[in-house]
């Protein structure tokens, strides 16, 4: 009898330690987000997914990024990272082929490493991707060539060329005009605008001032669309100019209201920022992401799996949202 009360007791000592192990644990972990700039709403948003997946599991979690979008203090920013010894980060790079030094290193000091946005980093273990990007873009392009008859000038904007995604949905509309809108004439390709609204509303205004019988643009950067549209309204050109781009539906809720844009479409960063931190968590675990699984999260719930560029794989989901006036404020962000 005292040897069974013994082995009770022992049992239930090693459940507790094992209990506050894992929870220790689960507390020096630190996986780290670095976005491509903070202080805008997108990231902002993204945040607080990734303050969700921190309560929700007890991980030192947070998010960092430079003050304005540069790729070497988003470097610089992910070196002192790594001489921090953090478990992980999860980064959106804003152009992925500079950070690549600087991922390897992380790797090479057994950091896991998740991506987002970056389709062509090499030095990732996951690359995570809420669709695809060329069948977003040409979605994009559907909307804007409906709404421009199928025929005029047109445009893209870029926050930056480096911004792989970015200039796969620019690419993905382009190459969707091509095949089928032959009447689309493309008169600005890719303009940059580094990922600043009123950097777009200088470019918008100096495209529209160059073809004064421009028909639409396309945007891809979340703040395109808002430069865009404020260009248009200045000039009082709603319903004469078409404008469609990736955008938060709060940020661009007045221009839709106006006619300045017609349409945006996103993904919610929020979710994106919490599955990059599922991923990374599991990596830290030593599990990995296969074709089918299901993320427990809206858009992610079906995941595929295909090889990435270097040692890393892609992850997809199918979480991309279009809205135009008549239905944005069914989204609160």
């Amino acid at each position: 009898m005292k040897l069974t009360r013994l082995s009770l007791a022992l049992t239930a000592c090693a459940l507790s330690a094992g209990i506050a192990v894992t929870a220790y644990a689960a507390a020096n972990e630190t996986i780290v987000t670095v976005v491509k700039v903070t202080g805008i709403s997108w990231f902002n948003r993204m945040d607080e997914g990734v303050k969700d997946f921190a309560k929700q599991t007890g991980v030192n979690a947070y998010q960092t990024g430079p003050g304005r979008a540069d790729a070497a203090q988003q470097a610089k920013i992910i070196e002192d990272l790594i001489a921090k010894k953090v478990s992980a980060l999860a980064v959106v790079p804003y152009d992925p082929p500079t950070l690549e030094p600087v991922l390897k290193k992380a790797m090479d000091r057994g950091i896991k490493v998740v991506t987002h946005e970056a389709d062509n980093a090499k030095n990732t273990m996951v690359d995570l991707e809420a669709f695809d990007n060329s069948a977003y873009g040409a979605a994009l392009n559907e909307r804007l060539a409906s709404c421009m008859k199928d025929e005029g000038k047109w445009a893209t904007l870029v926050g930056s060329l480096g911004s792989r995604s970015q200039v796969q949905w620019a690419e993905g509309g382009i190459s969707n005009a091509k095949a089928k809108y032959p009447k689309m004439d493309l008169v600005e390709h890719n303009l940059e605008t580094n990922n600043d609204g009123t950097r777009a509303y200088e470019v918008a205004k100096e495209v529209l001032r160059k073809h004064p019988d421009l028909k639409g643009f396309q945007g891809s950067s979340s703040l395109d669309v808002l430069g865009i549209g404020r260009a248009v309204e200045e000039a009082g050109l709603q319903g004469k100019i078409c404008v469609f781009g990736t955008g938060l539906p709060g940020e661009a809720g007045k221009y839709l209201e106006s006619g300045a844009i017609n349409g945006i479409a996103f993904w919610d960063p929020k979710l994106a920022g919490e599955a990059m931190n599922k991923i990374a968590q599991m990596l830290i675990d030593n599990k990995t992401v296969k074709t089918g699984d299901n993320l427990g999260l809206p858009g992610y719930e079906n995941v595929t799996v295909s090889k990435g560029p270097g040692k890393g794989i892609i992850v997809r989901g199918k979480g991309w949202v279009s809205v135009d006036k008549s239905n944005y404020k069914q989204y609160n962000f």
